[in-house]
């Protein structure tokens, strides 16, 4: 006897139910969300390469003994001060959620789930007791999901526009450590969304490290050649000290967010 339709795993991965595949990636999240009654997030962008201190310190000293890339720890060591802020601002950001009112779970910590500031973001919203979610992707390197993500929320997804989608869905919030070509495009694509008015609502965008960003990203130069608007670059808050990035955040939650349903788009 053959299988059903919805059994047949042959067919399931087929290009003709590429679809299904498709609606699978928002209904199952979508699910889950609701079971555990999270309305939105606080989003979490950043590199996967950027270690902890902790880590970054033992590789330092092997790298002395060694004397093996001494300079790329060094680099290392440095970076790592991004971890510790993510982890610090995620840590506070749940405390401050979890003694809101209602029933509804708010303003959670979302990640891309995977290591570097993904694992710094979750970790810090573990050691706050609260539940974080993980949007993992399939790819053949760098990603694989961290510890530190509640294990009900942790999702796989295999289409980068369907995690995308539930990145910016839910979101309430959205900051972006230093990063490579991932943290780039996630950034650019909701400046996007945000520049031609695709949202239902502006999401307050922090941009966290301001020497990073000025030395990789020169927006002021596009702001020069007429490619973007000067208010454009009102569209983000740009800061250096997770005092600073909780302030904002949580001054535009509790003043544009805390009465609105979830969902963006």
């Amino acid at each position: 006897m053959s299988d059903k339709a919805y059994k047949n795993s042959k067919f399931l991965n087929s290009r003709d139910a590429r679809v299904i595949r498709i609606v699978s990636e928002y209904l199952e999240p979508e699910a889950r969300f609701e079971e555990f009654q999270v309305r939105d997030t606080v989003v979490f962008f950043g590199s996967a390469r950027t270690k902890s201190r902790d880590e970054a310190e033992k590789s330092l000293a092997v790298a002395k003994d060694s004397g093996a890339d001494l300079a790329g720890a060094e680099r290392d060591l440095e970076m790592s001060k991004y971890y510790e802020a993510a982890r610090e601002l995620a840590h506070r950001l749940t405390e401050w959620s979890k003694n809101l009112e209602g029933e509804d779970r708010r303003f959670i910590v979302c990640s891309g789930g995977g290591p570097g500031i993904m694992e710094a973001a979750n970790r810090g919203a573990s050691e706050a007791n609260g539940i974080n979610a993980g949007l993992n992707i399939s790819l053949p390197f760098e990603q694989q999901d961290n510890p530190y993500i509640t294990r009900e929320l942790n999702f796989d997804f295999h289409y980068f526009f369907m995690r995308k989608f539930w990145f910016v869905y839910l979101a309430k919030v959205i900051i972006v450590f230093p990063g490579g070509f991932g943290t780039l495009d996630e950034f650019f694509e909701v400046m996007t969304l945000m520049q031609t008015r695709k949202l239902n609502r502006p999401i307050p965008i922090v941009l966290y490290g301001k020497e990073f960003w000025s030395d990789v990203m020169n927006l002021d130069a596009m702001v020069r050649h007429g490619t973007i608007d000067p208010g454009d670059m009102d569209l983000f808050f740009q800061a250096d000290a997770v005092d600073d990035a909780f302030d904002f955040i949580t001054k535009e939650l509790q003043e544009k967010a805390l009465d609105e349903p979830g969902g963006s788009l």
